[in-house]
């Protein structure tokens, strides 16, 4: 039986960049679902902008106070990286929804403790891997569905930039570096791009133009059982960037430099492919090296990004509120979310070439 629609009132712990600037703003995007109305940070200079900025919320200092709190049902676990498995299991063990921030851990081995105490508390923990339901993930998965492009064979996923960084995302022992900033998006998408178990992983880590001693590049290759390929790369050190998406089906392609618009071009799915046969015979010494493919057979198609579901990625705690209201289940699971710190934590095994030295 479906709950009754209420509204749920959050706690944010962590009111950094993360808690003030977009668990904040998402949950006031939904006030006949949400209300913020408490927040918590050691920093006295965090808690004095977030009274600045949300004079409604009552700030602690402790978190002991924030978790006691009977006016708070969920906790938004925004702190920094290593303290997330912790700070996600506190909430928990207080009797709160918990939604817990990426990276969720840097080890399989510390993520499955966070497992035991979801499985411990059933409906109360959700994973927040907002990008799973950014626009252009859903729409390119959707065209990938739809069978346009045949079978689809090989998938790059970029997101580049170049950055001369000195926060403590460029601390190793932070558990700062892309791979575990962007690359727990990446990677969920990855792992869902590839529509069928890891067979095969490869990966490079490399430290370009940040300054701590994190990597601020890498590159990560996933094969499938499938023979599905997905190419990640995410970078601090590529100033003109790559196209955001392309996508090889073995009936065409699909390209995305801006997750605005897709670009395909792909062969009339009302045209069947000619069975020819290969010959050891000369090639002719002018034109082709094949048989030519009719102009008329290709399509090429331009639209812009609107998914058929609708999805944003401003809709995560849309969809978490659903879940907790029994209206359809939360997308991301717990056990998905352990895949990604899998691979991510294979690839952290790398070692990361420093290349300060040459710049």
């Amino acid at each position: 039986m479906k709950k009754k629609p209420q509204i749920i009132r959050v706690g944010i712990w962590g009111l950094g960049r993360a808690g003030q600037t977009m668990h904040l703003p998402e949950l006031a995007a939904f006030p006949e679902n949400y209300l913020a109305v408490a927040g918590c940070d050691k920093d006295p200079e965090r808690r004095k902008a977030a009274r600045g900025s949300f004079p409604s919320l009552r700030v602690y200092a402790n978190a002991r106070d924030l978790l006691a709190d009977p006016a708070v049902d969920m906790i938004a676990v925004a702190t920094r990286s290593p303290d997330h498995v912790r700070h996600a299991i506190r909430a928990l063990e207080a009797g709160k929804y918990v939604v817990c921030e990426k990276p969720v851990a840097a080890s399989v081995r510390e993520v499955l403790k966070l497992k035991e105490a979801g499985e411990r508390f059933p409906g109360k923990l959700f994973i927040r891997h907002n990008r799973r339901f950014e626009a252009a993930f859903s729409h390119v998965r959707e065209i990938i569905a739809g069978g346009k492009l045949g079978f689809v064979y090989e998938i790059k996923l970029r997101r580049h930039s170049y950055q001369w960084r000195t926060d403590w995302q460029t601390i190793r022992k932070g558990m700062g570096g892309q791979l575990l900033n962007w690359g727990p998006h990446l990677i969920d998408h990855a792992l869902q791009f590839l529509e069928a178990p890891v067979e095969s992983q490869w990966s490079d880590l490399k430290l370009i133009a940040a300054y701590g001693d994190a990597e601020d590049h890498f590159k990560l290759l996933l094969r499938g059982t499938n023979g599905r390929i997905v190419d990640v790369e995410v970078s601090g050190g590529v100033p003109l960037p790559e196209n955001v998406y392309c996508v090889h089906g073995t009936r065409g392609t699909l390209i995305s430099a801006d997750e605005k618009t897709i670009k395909m071009r792909y062969l009339r799915t009302d045209k069947a492919i000619p069975e020819y046969e290969a010959s050891t015979a000369n090639p002719p010494l002018r034109g082709g090296f094949g048989k030519a493919i009719p102009a008329d057979w290709w399509i090429d198609e331009e639209l812009p990004v609107a998914p058929a579901s609708g999805d944003s990625a401003g809709k995560c705690y849309l969809r978490i509120w659903e879940a907790i209201m029994g209206i359809r289940p939360y997308e991301v699971t717990v056990d998905q979310a352990i895949e990604v710190v899998r691979v991510s934590e294979k690839a952290r095994r790398t070692k990361i070439d420093d290349m300060k030295h040459r710049r």
